[in-house]
C-alpha cells in the first residue's frame, strides 16, 4: 500500500469528521502489512491527527492505534488536547488511562515525554481536575484521604522540600490505573513534573474562582505559577521546537 496515499486519505477523512474511517483505514493497514507499517505512518501524521484518532477512545475494544502510540507521538498529540475545549476532560482522561496503562507500557516513559513539552504539566492538571482536593492532601499527606490531612495548603518551598519523601502508601495499594495510580507514579518516580501539574492546578482553580481563564491568571499571578526551580520548568530546545511545529 503507498503510504503517502494513505497518509492523505487519513488526512482528508479526520478533516471531514470521519474518525471511524480514519482509524478503519489505518487499521486495515496494520492488518494488511503489519505493526511496523502502521508505526511509519504514524510517524509521518501531525500530532493533531493522531489527537483525533486517540481521543475518541472506545474502552470497550482495543484499538491498534493506542497500543503503538510511542510515549513521544502522545505527548505531542494529548499537549493540543485543551484546543477540543470539552469542559469535562472525560476525552483527555480515557486517552491517558487507555494509552499510558495499556499492556506492556511504561507510564513513567509517557510522563517523562509529557513533562518534556510545554503544555504537559497543563495537560495532567486537567486531567485531575476534578480530583483536587484529593491530589492537595496526597502531596501534603501522601495519602488521598481529604479528612486525615489539616486542609493546609503546602506552599512551593514545601512542595520542593518534601519532593522525595518516602511512601506511606505503596503503588499496589492504588493500582487502579486511572487517577490515583498515575498521581502515585508522577509524586514518587517524577516529582518535578507532580509539583508543577500542582501547581498548574492551583493556578487553574483560582482562575475558575476569579471568573477569569488560566491564561488570565497566569498573566496576573507574579510568577505563582513559575516552575523554573523544577526539572520541567521548561521543554527542551527540541521539544518546543517539535510543538510548536505540531500546533501549526
Amino acid at each position: 500500500m503507498n503510504h503517502l496515499a494513505l497518509i492523505t486519505k487519513t488526512q482528508s477523512l479526520i478533516a471531514s469528521g470521519d474518525i471511524v474511517g480514519a482509524e478503519s483505514a489505518l487499521v486495515a493497514l496494520a492488518d494488511a502489512e503489519g505493526d511496523q507499517a502502521l508505526m511509519v505512518v504514524l510517524a509521518q501524521l501531525p500530532p493533531k491527527d493522531i489527537l483525533a484518532v486517540i481521543r475518541e477512545y472506545d474502552n470497550s475494544k482495543e484499538s491498534v492505534i493506542n497500543l503503538l502510540v510511542t510515549p513521544e507521538q502522545f505527548a505531542r498529540a494529548v499537549v493540543l488536547e485543551k484546543q477540543y475545549k470539552d469542559l469535562t476532560h472525560s476525552h483527555l482522561r480515557g486517552m491517558l488511562n487507555s494509552i499510558i496503562f495499556r499492556d506492556g507500557a511504561d507510564p513513567l516513559a509517557f510522563m517523562n515525554a509529557m513533562g518534556d513539552l510545554d503544555g504537559g504539566a497543563e495537560a495532567l492538571a486537567d486531567y485531575f481536575a476534578e480530583k483536587h482536593s484529593r491530589i492537595e492532601a496526597f502531596a501534603r499527606s501522601g495519602t488521598f484521604d481529604t479528612v486525615e490531612d489539616d486542609g493546609e495548603v503546602m506552599s512551593e518551598t514545601a512542595l520542593l522540600a518534601s519532593a522525595y519523601a518516602k511512601p506511606r502508601v505503596e503503588q499496589d495499594e492504588v493500582a487502579d490505573q486511572d487517577w490515583m495510580e498515575l498521581a502515585w507514579i508522577l509524586r514518587y518516580e517524577c516529582p518535578d513534573l507532580f509539583i508543577e501539574m500542582l501547581l498548574v492546578l492551583r493556578a487553574k482553580a483560582r482562575a475558575f474562582d476569579a471568573g477569569l481563564s488560566f491564561e488570565d491568571e497566569a498573566e496576573a499571578d507574579d510568577g505563582k505559577v513559575d516552575t523554573s526551580e523544577t526539572d520541567r520548568g521548561n521543554a527542551t530546545p527540541a521539544a518546543r521546537e517539535s510543538d510548536e511545529e505540531s500546533a501549526i
